[in-house]
């Protein structure tokens, strides 16, 4: 679907260009209007269980949460004629290499049928795009989870039928590589680094000349988090499975969300977890501290990727406040390459640049899907993707 609304208006960088910029949480609608690269206003909106309760599938909660936004905006004076472009957070789409993608009818029904996960990241896109039709606006989503730019030898796993898939922190993570590209006075695309971030979630990936050719999965893979198991003894494990002891929702609730830190000390507050150790816990310390020796071992393995060309080793999220963290990981892999340190995330603002580059005409939106790997040859649709959309 391309249209007049999509294209970008002229004037380059002295044009002020108003960004509606769109985020759905689990219990939560975050709305932004950026102009230009300033932030202008913000708000969350939080929806309660009671009100979410309601609806049977995250899809269904689209005009509920799409009425919201709009009465938000009248609330506060926003008139859509002062707009110019309305970004989404991408979902769980089909694998697509990074960029900002135009919101487009397959990505809609891809969100619909969350073949890849009921997820609330799948309204992004419907919402950006049925604000965008009502005020004749552009719409676009920016670096979903699913950008998929490995190299081939990344995709092989030991079983054939379990191919080791992308989805990452694809969004903070570019964003994060374009600010340490900019510190580094380089071009994003002439760097190679192995970018970790780290947050409820933990993904590290290797980055080479912008594109991301292998990281871990942050739900199924990797270090263990805050409040995920990550890569687990597989034996034991499926033993456990079968053990009569559990059910399914059971094993998923404690592989995300009850797993990591949560599973040993009872918390998922990395902050706790460093209060317990400044006050002489030593459980806390030893499982505090082979949380960070496995994510320095998951950088380790990205180096490989890179075969030991790399400019520089980028810690992001929540977790990068932490000193005691920062410190031990630059103790584990400092020897690899320098150390750099952009602490939380700003999706919000990593959006609204998205849909600014192409409004400035700094980059062409994307059709989606648009599925070539970083080799050049074409991404192969998982299997429950191809069932539901041939």
């Amino acid at each position: 679907m391309t249209s007049d609304r999509a294209r970008p208006p002229s004037g380059g960088e002295d044009r002020k260009l108003k960004i509606l910029v769109i985020n759905p949480g689990s219990t939560s609608t975050k709305v932004s209007i950026f102009e230009n690269e300033t932030e202008l206003f913000s708000e969350s909106i939080s929806h309660s269980r009671l009100e979410l309760d309601v609806f049977e599938r995250v899809w269904d909660q689209y005009e509920f949460r799409k009425r919201m936004i709009k009465e938000l905006l009248e609330e506060h004076g926003i008139k859509p004629p002062e707009l110019s472009a309305v970004v989404g957070r991408g979902g769980l789409f089909r694998p697509v290499v990074g960029g900002t993608y135009e919101v487009n009818e397959i990505m809609i029904e891809d969100g619909r049928i969350a073949a890849r996960g009921d997820h609330a990241s799948n309204l992004g896109a419907v919402l950006a795009f049925g604000i965008g039709w009502d005020y004749h606006l552009p719409s676009f989503i920016v670096d979903p989870p699913s950008v998929d730019e490995f190299d081939d030898v990344a995709r092989v796993s030991g079983l054939p039928e379990f191919p080791r898939e992308s989805l990452f922190h694809a969004l903070n993570i570019k964003a994060t590589a374009r600010l340490a590209a900019e510190k580094l006075r380089k071009a994003f695309e002439e760097l190679n680094f192995i970018i970790a971030h780290l947050g409820g979630g933990i993904t590290v990936g290797a980055m080479r000349k912008g594109r991301v050719i292998d990281s871990n999965n942050a739900l199924s893979s990797g270090p263990f988090t805050p409040e995920r198991a990550g890569d687990l003894p597989m034996l034991e494990f499926s033993s456990w499975c079968f053990s009569g002891k559990v059910d399914e929702k059971q094993v998923k609730g404690k592989l995300v969300g009850g797993g990591g830190l949560s599973a040993h000390l009872g918390t998922n507050d990395a902050r706790e977890a460093e209060r317990r150790i400044a006050a002489g816990d030593e459980k806390a310390k030893r499982v505090y501290e082979g949380m960070i020796y496995q994510i320095a071992c998951e950088i380790g393995t990205r180096a490989v990727a890179l075969k030991g060309e790399i400019d520089a080793i980028v810690l992001t999220g929540g977790l990068a406040y932490s000193q005691m963290l920062v410190g031990k990981m630059k103790e584990w892999v400092g020897f690899l390459a320098p150390v750099m340190v952009f602490p939380g995330q700003d999706e919000m603002k990593a959006l609204a640049l998205g849909a600014l580059r192409v409004l400035r005409g700094e980059e062409k939106a994307k059709t989606y899907p648009e599925t070539i790997s970083a080799s050049g040859e074409g991404i192969e649709t998982p299997s429950s993707l191809r069932s539901a959309t041939t």
